[in-house]
């Protein structure tokens, strides 16, 4: 394995002046550039990537054998305290659930599916078929808990043809099992019923005997097997099943290990939430956590009332290595933490960096987390972020802890080449490495669409130079290539940057935006609400109303004058929001405004919503509408 780096010197005398940065060890990417004639520009990492194993649960033995008593997963039982799956017992339920599924001859053809959310059920039943080298996919509870038609879980059902779907709670599924899962396919569950089908125990496919070919199936399972089958968000149609081989996953972790080294230093714990059936959660942690050695404490809670009091709870006990959020679950984290100094000192006390992904973080939330990281500890604790996909495993590029702020996204890590590419004044960046996917699952031609002549798969991202002069400095996120349009006048607008600037000048109102004005003259938002930030501005707003908060005076008020700051901050006619409207209904996940995962699809809600657009530009626009003037 190739040596990596240590900055954990320079890290700590960072910024002089300021207080300094917990020392950590980190590699920090290190590239080539290469220039071509036509615009276009290779960064090609400068060292090798090491070896990685075959499979993913060699690491699982590994550990089995090194460390047999460690906690592997913890989730909270009905007791409230913890239920703990060691080392050695994962090792042991994988064996038997592998057995049981390889007596069924499932395949890639029948893979398993999983409907239900994180779970230490959920990790055996995954592990199980992980062991037998048969794929499993996570599907996101959405699909069968919020959605009405269950339109998207039976197209997933189509297209993956499943031979075991399993739910933790089977009573809590049964109608979408029901409706999208033909009598032939086993369900599987760990309690409950469905009615009027069969359904097969957890504790029974633990009970399995051996398989006898359970070593050799075990042992012929290679780079190229395929583990998993990931879904991409659905923000442009149905979710398209992104295989995701051992050689991706293995490679993947060899990469993030290299670049934060300090995972080297102690196992990791952590605290988490995030969702198994993304690649953040499912992909980037489980995998760094079974990689390394670590500990996986599950949290029930979510940033959001009645739902991030869970994580605060859990956090008061368990104090983490490394902590992983959206900026959302940070932002929902901060008053407990200025008010709690026992939640203080349990959560900054051994954290040595913190991980944010899927938003840019507001410089008032990163600002708060290193003044109480230096009132706890002296040390303000380094924050990472970076740039990657469901398609690339996903750790793709990474900041460095030095120049690591929201927005930047830093530089392929080791392993990677990053292609980018002149796009209508942008640079559009392509990944190619052993991460990358081999392709969708039965969709040839939305594999081919996805990789270029020279194999670079296209993330529909743009990147902008931090130095045009220096390009070592790394890149900024620059939007999405597919967002962006043109005003009547032919200027371009860049949606990413301008909703991102919307959202950080109406903060804490705002959650999201659509930006709209194609064609038109003029640019106008249809906005989403943080209901949290509206409440902060009137607290007599109901906590689950958000037509009340979009038709609430005092915070049409509130909006209308940052509204106006940041019209008056505007550079000229592609950076100026001249109308809005605040959207008072949620959007729909079944008609494709909103994924499981929070992300919008634009091109829906102006479609779904072209009504509301038509009034918004009229002479006479209603009352609603919201202007800077």
């Amino acid at each position: 394995m190739s040596a990596t780096p240590d900055i954990s010197a320079s890290i700590a005398s960072a910024a002089p002046g300021a207080p300094p940065l917990r020392p950590i060890s980190f590699g920090p990417p290190a590239v080539s550039i290469e220039r071509r004639g036509d615009g276009v520009i290779y960064l090609r990492a400068k060292a090798r990537l090491g070896d990685y194993p075959a499979r993913l649960t060699d690491r699982l033995h590994h550990w089995a054998e090194v460390a047999p008593d460690r906690v592997f997963m913890a989730e909270r039982d009905a007791a409230r305290g913890w239920r703990r799956i060691t080392y050695s017992q994962l090792l042991v339920s994988s064996r038997r659930i592998a057995s049981a599924l390889l007596a069924r001859g499932l395949s890639a053809e029948r893979p398993v599916v999983i409907l239900s959310g994180n779970s230490v059920d959920h990790a055996l039943v995954a592990f199980g078929a992980l062991y037998a080298g048969i794929p499993f996919c996570p599907i996101s509870p959405a699909y069968s808990l919020l959605s009405r038609d269950y339109g998207k879980l039976g197209y997933l059902m189509k297209l993956l043809t499943p031979g075991l779907v399993f739910a933790d709670d089977a009573e809590k599924f049964a109608d979408a099992l029901t409706a999208t899962v033909p009598g032939g396919i086993e369900i599987a569950a760990s309690r409950a019923a469905v009615g009027g089908r069969e359904v097969t125990g957890l504790a029974d496919l633990m009970a399995t005997p051996l398989h006898p070919r359970l070593d050799a199936a075990h042992a012929a399972i290679g780079p190229d097997t395929i583990a998993k089958f990931l879904l991409t968000s659905g923000s442009t149609g149905n979710p398209k099943a992104v295989i995701n081989t051992q050689r991706m996953l293995c490679a993947n972790q060899v990469m993030i290990r290299e670049t934060m080294a300090f995972l080297k230093d102690v196992p990791p714990v952590i605290v988490d939430w995030l969702p198994w059936n993304h690649t953040f959660g499912g992909n980037h942690n489980i995998g760094l956590i079974l990689y390394n050695g670590g500990s996986m404490y599950l949290d029930d809670g979510k940033p959001m009332p009645g739902g991030i009091e869970e994580s605060v709870r859990n956090l008061r006990e368990i104090s983490p290595t490394v902590y992983f959020n959206v900026p959302k679950g940070y932002e929902s984290l901060l008053p407990y933490l200025r008010d709690d100094q026992a939640l203080r000192a349990s959560f900054f006390g051994r954290l040595q960096a913190m991980f944010f992904s899927g938003a840019a973080m507001s410089p008032y939330v990163w600002n708060s987390f290193d003044e109480l990281a230096v009132q706890e500890t002296g040390y303000r604790v380094p924050v990472l972020t970076g740039l990657g996909a469901t398609e690339t495993a996903p750790f793709f590029m990474s900041v460095n802890p030095l120049t690591s702020r929201s927005g930047h996204v830093g530089l392929p890590v080791l392993g990677n080449d990053a292609k980018l590419v002149p796009n209508n004044g942008k640079l559009e960046v392509r990944a190619k490495g052993p991460n990358v996917m081999p392709g969708y699952w039965r969709q040839p031609d939305m594999t081919a669409k996805a990789f270029d002549e020279e194999g670079f798969y296209r993330l529909g991202d743009a990147l902008r130079p931090a130095d045009p002069d220096n390009l070592d400095a790394g890149f900024d996120f620059d939007g999405r290539i597919g967002e962006d349009f043109k005003l009547a006048s032919g200027t371009w607008v860049s949606v990413g940057p301008l909703r991102a600037r919307m959202v950080a000048a109406c903060a804490p109102l705002v959650r999201d935006a659509v930006i709209a004005g194609i064609n038109r003259d003029e640019i106008s938002a249809l906005v989403v609400l943080d209901l949290d930030g509206c409440r902060l501005i009137n607290p007599a707003i109901p906590p689950d109303d958000i037509a009340a908060a979009a038709a609430d005076p005092l915070v049409r008020a509130a909006f209308r004058e940052r509204l106006q700051k940041l019209s008056a901050d505007a550079t000229g006619s592609s950076t100026r929001i001249t109308r809005a409207v605040l959207l008072d209904a949620p959007l729909s996940i079944d008609r494709g405004e909103v994924t499981d995962k929070g992300s919008i699809n634009q091109r829906a809600v102006l479609e779904n919503r072209s009504g509301l657009i038509e009034q918004i530009y009229s002479p006479s626009p209603p009352a609603t509408v919201i202007t800077p003037q």
